[in-house]
């Protein structure tokens, strides 16, 4: 499982048991808030009908006086109430009140007077001048059926002469309890999908930052270019300490690589100059010493070259993006070096042709390191063409990119070095014993084409000879 299925999954099932905790802790404590709110409006109304129905208990006139008279009339008054959202059209109250003995002298809704009522909880606890309250079913298989009791003592003196008790079934409570049971709930919905929302962000986040170090990480283990990924905080720091191991290890790594293959390249002409140098130093003719001394030359020639493309190759190698690309004119650099490689070709007895393209060949790079690798082609294809021979130089576009393909008409590329004319030191001797090449030219092409975003190619063509590509994307600056 990737980590950022994990970090979305794990804050989910963090979000997710708050989020059931909360909403639970809410939704139970709503029906008992509203009904202790209830019990306390309703003990309230208890305490006021008990003071008002003292004269008449006392004087025997409960169940007729004018407190019986007034709450009975209770029943017919619509009160026209709107209350937050829902309308009231009835009083839900019901008054009773009972004697000193618990015998019920009064009952608004007529259905209990004269029935015992000192085991309820209400009237029993009252009586002993306790507070007395209860919640009891109608119906006792059905629990919205519940009415709340809550009783008053109705005094003559410090005496408990009977006791007053004002009924409101907790159905009546229902519509505000699953409202607020709704909001509670609809308002946990929405946290949940903004939890998840936000946790989607944090992972995509989190993934995309090591996915990058990652990608970076492997490509720079595999020897690939790779460019250190935008990362942020801690992800940034981490980004700078594996870039910082990585080129330390690399500059140690190609110290080490170049170091061996510089010394075993060394050997070969190393051993012609000493060789040369041992028969110099002997009587020989004048015709000899001239031909080993001009060995000699020619192998230090060859050496400091080798040198001069080790130290190129490296700046090259060692880049992994251009630092500060401009817009180079590729048709322009292809006329200098072609300028430049003019007499050459005539001493060598070679004819040049030019092919350019009418629309612009503009690319985002850098001018010295292209001038640099179109003139090692074009090198190549004078020392590998035949006196006589034809060097064309083509430049045309293909889908969004610039090709230069420059062509030779020398003996072509065999088939066992044709998947190696790009490694380091591979080199193919030059018709007319012209001796190898360092070896580096083509690797020094190779390496500038894909730090510009394209590739370099080698091929035979058709009619013999080879044709070497360079493929550039088009990319102006604007």
């Amino acid at each position: 499982m990737r980590i950022g299925l994990r970090i979305l999954l794990g804050y989910f099932v963090i979000v997710a048991l708050a989020a059931l905790l909360l909403g639970r802790v809410f939704v139970q404590q709503v029906k008992p808030g509203v009904r202790q709110a209830m019990e306390d409006t309703l003990a309230d109304t208890a305490n006021v009908l008990a003071e008002l129905a003292t004269d008449d208990l006392l004087a025997g006139r409960m169940d007729v006086g004018r407190f019986a008279t007034r709450v009975r009339a209770l029943a017919a008054r619509d009160p026209g109430a709107r209350i937050w959202g829902f309308d009231k059209h009835a009083v839900s109250y019901r008054i009773t009140v009972t004697d000193a003995r618990g015998i019920v002298v009064f009952d608004s809704a007529g259905r209990d007077l004269g029935r015992d009522y000192s085991k309820w909880n209400d009237v029993h606890r009252t009586l002993r001048g306790e507070y007395g309250a209860r919640s009891t079913r109608s119906d006792p298989a059905d629990d919205a059926s519940s009415v709340m009791h809550v009783a008053a003592p109705i005094l003559d003196g410090a005496r408990i002469a009977g006791v007053l008790t004002v009924s409101k079934p907790n159905q009546a409570m229902a519509p505000f309890i699953a409202r607020s049971q709704a909001v509670v709930m609809r308002w946990g919905w929405v946290l949940l999908g903004t939890s998840l929302l936000v946790g989607l962000l944090a992972a995509w986040w989190l993934a995309r930052q090591l996915g990058g170090l990652r990608r970076y990480a492997d490509a720079a283990a595999a020897g690939e270019r790779a460019v250190l990924p935008d990362s942020a905080g801690e992800f940034a720091d981490l980004g700078r300490a594996i870039e910082s191991m990585r080129l330390r290890l690399e500059d140690r790594q190609y110290v080490e690589r170049y170091v061996h293959t510089l010394t075993h390249e060394l050997k070969a002409p190393l051993a012609a100059i000493r060789g040369a140098a041992e028969l110099l130093e002997s009587p020989l003719p004048d015709p000899d010493r001239v031909r080993f001394a001009g060995h000699i030359g020619a192998q230090s020639t060859r050496m400091a070259t080798m040198i001069d493309m080790l130290l190129a190759l490296a700046a090259v190698e060692h880049r992994q993006q251009l630092d500060a690309p401009v817009a180079v004119d590729v048709a322009a650099l292809v006329a200098e070096v072609c300028e430049d490689a003019a007499p050459r070709m005539a001493a060598a007895g070679l004819a040049l042709q030019v092919e350019t393209s009418p629309l612009p060949a503009v690319v985002a790079g850098d001018a010295f390191l292209l001038r640099h690798a179109l003139a090692n082609l074009v090198d190549n294809a004078i020392g590998f063409s035949p006196a006589g021979g034809r060097v064309l130089v083509a430049l045309r576009h293909v889908d969004g990119h610039v090709e230069v393909d420059i062509a030779d008409d020398g003996p072509g590329i065999p088939d066992y070095a044709a998947g190696r004319v790009f490694e380091r030191f591979y080199s193919l001797p030059r018709p007319g014993d012209r001796g190898r090449s360092s070896g580096l030219g083509l690797t020094f092409v190779a390496e500038v084409a894909a730090l510009h975003g394209g590739r370099a190619a080698l091929r035979n063509r058709d009619g013999g000879g080879a044709v070497a590509s360079l493929v550039l994307p088009l990319q102006p600056i604007r």
